[in-house]
């Protein structure tokens, strides 16, 4: 058998990006509570990630812990960076739960943290990063920007702007972007394309407005799609028609 930790897949011509950053809630994984991991889910999403591998993409990984914990469950009395550090705490074991996942379908796969917690994973750091990718590894950044008062989706703007993304691909539980929440309101209008601008002005959901700005400034597009979808994010890497495009 081949060594897996160095089998690298040539680039699919169907490939529109070669690298992205995959942005998951914690509640992709959750179950029907909201809470935990649900294993059915947590395969569900490895299944799509080890399929866009195959077409020889580099992939990196940033999930939320939202189905663990969120700095806004607190109460007025707990100080707000603690509840952010727990909140990145959760992220942790999200994304060692998907590591072990990808593991047993033969993917080697890192799991680097913007805090020090070196007994179950590596500190981030960018060239280690890089060079991950480019033996075929895919790398799971938790912790968010290791700092409190930013959001994971801020952390996923960062590594992917750090990196050198092709894009940023956000995994979601609707299938884009709406003027108003659809799940509210039946006639909520769903966009196909919007630039960073309008989705900043609109004051659209889609990400932070932090986020948004830093992918504005770097250049990175972003796709906001249903993770449930069947082959969502595979057609997402391949440049198809789904969900919600945001750029220039």
């Amino acid at each position: 058998m081949a060594d897996l930790e160095h089998e690298i897949f040539p680039l699919d011509p169907s490939v529109k990006y070669k690298r992205v950053v995959i942005k998951l809630s914690g509640e992709a994984l959750a179950g029907e509570t909201g809470m935990g991991i649900d294993m059915h889910k947590l395969d569900f999403v490895c299944e799509q990630i080890a399929d866009i591998r195959k077409l020889g993409v580099e992939i990196g990984i940033v999930i939320g812990g939202g189905n663990f914990w969120r700095g806004r469950q607190a109460d007025e009395k707990m100080n707000r960076s603690t509840a952010d550090h727990m909140g990145m705490l959760a992220t942790v074991m999200n994304a060692l739960a998907i590591q072990d996942r990808l593991e047993q379908h033969d993917i080697p796969v890192r799991v680097q943290t913007a805090l020090t917690i070196t007994k179950v994973a590596e500190p981030y750091i960018l060239r280690k990063a890089v060079r991950h990718f480019e033996k075929g590894r895919i790398v799971i950044f938790a912790c968010g920007t290791g700092n409190p008062y930013f959001s994971t989706d801020t952390g996923a703007a960062l590594r992917s702007c750090e990196i050198g993304a092709d894009a940023l691909l956000l995994a979601k539980n609707v299938d884009g972007v709406y003027d108003s929440d659809p799940k509210i309101n039946r006639n909520a209008k769903k966009f196909d394309r919007l630039s960073y601008m309008q989705v900043i002005s609109l004051g659209l959901k889609a990400m932070d407005t932090t986020a948004i700005t830093m992918c504005m400034d770097n250049n990175v597009p972003i796709i906001a799609f249903s993770l449930m979808e069947e082959d969502s994010i595979k057609k997402a890497v391949c440049g198809e028609q789904i969900g919600s495009y945001i750029g220039k």
